[in-house]
């Protein structure tokens, strides 16, 4: 540190710029230098420029502004290393109460632990980043699925305690504000005027145990938003009505019946669309929501979209929709599965897994949308889909879901049905 005395100036901080100095000016340079070469060192060797400014405090040679001086060198050394720590930044979400998404994680306290909102953005700071990334080439991922990445990477990154949790920043945002870096506009765009509900066709899977507890709810809710809707079941009932497709019900998985679903759909049987929505008889789903969706996808490309899980993904595993959240696929999609003889190794398959199976075989991606929920809305954050307009939830355990499809569902002005 150099001392000027200059009577009556306050203490300054002064950033000198790496330009080229004299001769003269050598000397005091390369000692600042080399206290900064040896401080980055020291900090978890982070690199962020530094190395190219002189940082000159100006003080005088009393003892107060020795002892200033001395403090205001301590507080720039200790920001320098700030810029050197592990950050993992961007706006905070928490669960509301243990959710099986996230496998019950946190039970006790499920709202200390904090994951990114993916809409408003997130970062890690370089030397994080470049320790994840040599983690990850000589580390396996726990888990074969994938089912909430943005929580999941929280996890990884946390590491049991041993790396950064997420530091909210409220610069990252999803609605507008000053001061904001990141904003978002929506999940649900105008793609213009909503694929009519005659060119999407509604396959409700179910069976004789649940015709009088789930169908009921369906048919009080979303089946008047349909165009075209059958269910189909393990027996034929005509008071609902139901189909019996020839496959007897599974516990597991229901594979079978999905693929005969498929096959009526480019029958004569049904009429035909260019939309096919496969749903369970406890999803809960927002048909005009979904119409709206479907405008900004072109029909003529192969389509499945959904809520997409993973398995097995760092082993050359496959993305596919989950079935409760509700698959949808297009006519096209559905000709190049049953023409490719990919098909179920048993009726009791899980169908959504062996689709997606199918499908990148096929080369045909797997489309995420957020708006789609394999379950219900207490397993999400609620600041999360409190922005949304949902399109669907699953499962009845434990709720109305009547209320939960007046509350989240329901259009209270829905558009004029085309």
């Amino acid at each position: 540190m150099s001392h000027n005395m200059f009577d009556g100036y306050k203490l300054l901080a002064v950033l000198v710029l790496w330009l080229g100095t004299s001769a003269q000016d050598k000397h005091t340079v390369h000692v600042h230098a080399a206290q900064h070469q040896e401080h980055q060192e020291h900090t978890a060797h982070g690199s962020v420029g530094l190395e190219k400014v002189v940082l000159v405090i100006q003080s005088q040679r009393n003892s107060y502004h020795v002892r200033q001086a001395v403090e205001r060198k301590v507080e720039i050394l200790h920001q320098a290393a700030e810029l050197g720590k592990e950050w993992f930044l961007g706006k905070r979400l928490h669960d509301n109460e243990a959710s099986i998404i996230h496998h019950y994680a946190f039970s006790e306290d499920p709202s200390s632990f904090g994951y990114p909102d993916p809409a408003a953005g997130w970062a890690l700071s370089s030397p994080l980043l470049r320790r994840l990334a040599e983690r990850i080439q000589h580390e396996h991922l726990k888990s074969d699925f994938t089912i909430d990445w943005k929580h999941e990477i929280a996890l990884y990154i946390w590491e049991e305690g041993n790396g950064p949790e997420l530091t909210a920043v409220p610069e990252f945002c999803t609605e507008p504000r000053q001061n904001c870096a990141t904003t978002f506009t929506t999940y649900l765009p105008n793609c213009g005027d909503p694929v009519s509900k005659n060119d999407l066709f509604v396959a409700v899977k179910t069976c004789q145990k649940f015709h009088s507890e789930r169908v009921p709810v369906v048919k009080a809710t979303w089946e008047k938003d349909a165009g075209f809707l059958e269910y189909y079941s393990d027996v034929t009932d005509a008071s609902i009505p139901t189909i019996n497709l020839g496959v007897p019900n599974t516990e597991r998985g229901h594979c079978g019946k999905t693929f005969a679903i498929l096959k009526r759909f480019l029958s004569k049987a049904v009429p035909k669309t260019e939309w096919l929505l496969i749903a369970d008889d406890d999803t809960l789903i927002s048909l005009p929501r979904l119409r709206r969706l479907l405008r900004c996808y072109d029909p003529k490309e192969a389509v499945s979209l959904g809520e997409r899980y993973g398995y097995g993904l760092v082993f050359n595993g496959y993305s596919y929709t989950t079935g409760g959240g509700g698959m949808v696929l297009n006519r096209v999609a559905v000709s190049r599965l049953l023409s490719s003889g990919c098909s179920c190794y048993s009726d009791d398959a899980p169908d959504d897994m062996v689709l997606g199976r199918c499908f990148t075989l096929l080369g045909v991606p797997i489309t995420h949308s957020p708006l789609f929920h394999q379950a219900q809305p207490d397993d999400y954050s609620n600041a999360l889909i409190s922005l949304q307009e949902a399109i669907s939830f699953h499962k009845h355990w434990n709720i109305d879901p009547m209320a939960v499809y007046k509350h989240w569902l329901q259009d209270t002005h829905p558009l004029d049905e085309l």
